[in-house]
């Protein structure tokens, strides 16, 4: 993808759109200074090309242009109308290229203010975000897709939700008494008496649904640890092929990365969460290097 949309011109050619024809055309006439690529419009415009080129100079306003290469012929390309898509916003480019043009190694969207950019052979990363349910949204899901409806920052990414059902983690463990971490969730078994561990109740003969922290909160105000069913996303996810990005309460602020995992807090700001996706993509980057 361009760097910035006003990179990219648009035009239409009455001459064929090959490679040599489109050099023959191209090489010589003026372009903009910041114009690194055209879209190419044949003569009846249901055909588009694109182009990469450079300029004699990017000093003057207009410069000639001496170099001219065919990126994607009109078998390649497609060209998509998508007037919501955000042109510089990454993730919502690949996102129209893979509704409107699966499979197209180019897709040149027309977006949001009628605005012309592209995406070439699109390969956007595909992030596993391991989460725990209800409620729902999910909030990391929640979250992390609402970082990347606006970050520019970020390269196009994919999130596939690997989500853990808390009653399916309750259900694993049966028992008459839950108590659960607190009401935000939402989580009460049927058939089952529910208590939340942040109001302190009296001890029962329960089954805690939490995670390491939980269990410390618990001997801390009980002084004993109960029969528990885990519940921390960062334990329940078995590493694969995908980055992961997931949250644990054990880490109070800032991002870490363990192995193919980013692991921001449980409390996460949207802040946190864009640094965390930052984090990953780094981190992905590394290990394809």
């Amino acid at each position: 993808m361009p760097v910035r949309y006003r990179e990219v011109a648009v035009t239409t050619v009455d001459v064929a759109l090959t490679a040599d024809a489109l050099r023959r055309h191209f090489l010589g006439l003026e372009a903009y200074r910041r114009t690194g690529y055209i879209v190419v419009h044949g003569a009846g415009r249901e055909q588009v090309a694109l182009l990469q080129v450079e300029t004699l100079s990017r000093e003057p306003l207009f410069s000639p242009i001496v170099r001219v290469e065919l990126l994607a012929g009109p078998d390649e390309a497609v060209y998509v109308h998508a007037p919501d898509v955000d042109l510089g916003v990454p993730s919502q480019v690949g996102r129209a290229a893979g509704q409107h043009a699966p499979g197209v190694r180019c897709a040149i969207v027309q977006g949001r203010y009628e605005h012309v950019s592209f995406i070439l052979d699109p390969d956007p990363i595909r992030v596993r975000l391991a989460e725990v349910a209800p409620p729902y949204p999910p909030k990391l899901l929640d979250q992390a897709e609402r970082v990347l409806e606006v970050a520019e920052d970020l390269p196009p990414m994919v999130l596939v939700p690997h989500l853990f059902d808390l009653l399916e983690l309750a259900a694993s463990r049966p028992a008459e008494r839950y108590l659960l971490p607190c009401r935000g969730s939402g989580v009460a078994p049927a058939g089952t008496e529910v208590f939340y561990l942040d109001e302190r109740p009296p001890r029962q003969d329960w089954v805690l649904v939490g995670c390491e922290r939980s269990r410390q909160i618990h001997r801390h105000f009980y002084g004993d640890v109960p029969p528990t069913v885990e519940m921390c996303p960062r334990e329940l996810v078995r590493p694969g092929p995908d980055p992961v990005l997931t949250k644990c309460c054990h880490l109070e602020e800032g991002v870490l990365q363990d192995g193919t995992m980013t692991v921001v807090p449980w409390g996460a700001s949207l802040s946190e969460v864009h640094a965390g996706l930052r984090q990953l993509v780094a981190a992905s980057r590394n290990r394809r290097a």
